[in-house]
Order: structure tokens, then sequence, then C-alpha cells
């Protein structure tokens, strides 16, 4: 996967719910599974077993999210296993590239603030606040700042509270 913005433009787009499309949310149960169509008819084609991944809600139809994960996987889940709760993941682009790869989690929201922790890429985080360039994030009981270039979970210059 190239990196954070790879094909996810953020657009204005209304789902049928009313809210914008594509938009990120992340997994609410311990368990989900990923159907290849929107209905418990359809196969279940990958199954998630970790709560507080994110994931962008690209599609809606009737109570069925069809939903992309930060490996590029795509399915159908029902609503009511997504929660609102931003999350993101750490440079999921970066795994593999090494041992010495990490995303610098800062004091402060600048490139010059102490580190307060390396992330390896693909650490979940829990994201407090965006404001376009960086995120407030908290992780295994760390909190900091990250680049909102250096994660998935936000799209590039979002800005939230």
């Amino acid at each position: 996967m190239a990196g954070p913005s790879a094909g996810h433009a953020q657009s204005t787009t209304k789902g049928s719910s009313g809210l914008p499309l594509p938009r990120f949310v992340s997994l609410k149960a311990e368990r989900v599974n990923l159907r290849i169509g929107p209905s418990t008819d359809y196969a279940v084609s990958w199954r998630y077993m970790k709560s507080g991944l994110p994931v962008e809600i690209i599609r809606e139809y009737e109570n069925w999210r069809q939903i992309r994960d930060a490996d590029g996987t795509e399915g159908w889940v029902n609503q009511t296993l997504l929660t609102g709760e931003r999350t993101a993941v750490a440079a999921p682009w970066m795994r593999g590239n090494g041992e010495d790869v990490y995303v610098m989690m800062r004091r402060d929201s600048n490139s010059s603030a102490a580190v307060t922790a390396k992330l390896e890429p693909g650490v979940v985080l829990k994201l407090g606040e965006c404001n376009g360039n960086w995120c407030r994030a908290e992780t295994s009981g760390v909190s900091g700042w990250v680049s909102q270039n250096e994660i998935w979970g936000a799209y590039p210059g979002e800005a939230f509270k």
C-alpha cells in the first residue's frame, strides 16, 4: 500500500444515514464478520477478532456498511458492530520495512517536540482530536501527538475534536 491518502480522498457525499461518505469509524465488537454482501445471507469472507480497529465506511445499504480496512480489504458489516469512536493505525504501509522503522509520538503537535514514544507500524491508537496536521492520540497508557500523514484513520487535512 502506498501512503495514507492513496485513493482515499475525502468527499462531501452523504450516505443514506445522512452522514458523510467516506468516513472513519472503528469496530465496536471483539468479533466482527466481514461479509461479501449486505445481509447475513452472504458468506463471511473475513473475521476481525479485535475491537477498536479503524475502518472506513465507503457505502451504506439499509443497516449495513461497506467498509475498507487499513490493508485495503473491503466487505460489509452490520452497523451495530461499528462505533463512531475514532482510532487509527500507525503507518500500516511501513510494516515489514525493517526493525528500526517507527512513527514518533511527540509531546506537542510539532516535529521538534520531545518524543514520548516510538510506535511500531501497525500499532492501534485512540484519537482524541486532529488539527489537520497532527492528531492527539493514546495507546497502552502513553499519550501524545502523531503526524496525521503517518497514520491511517484520519484524512489528510481533516480536523475534529
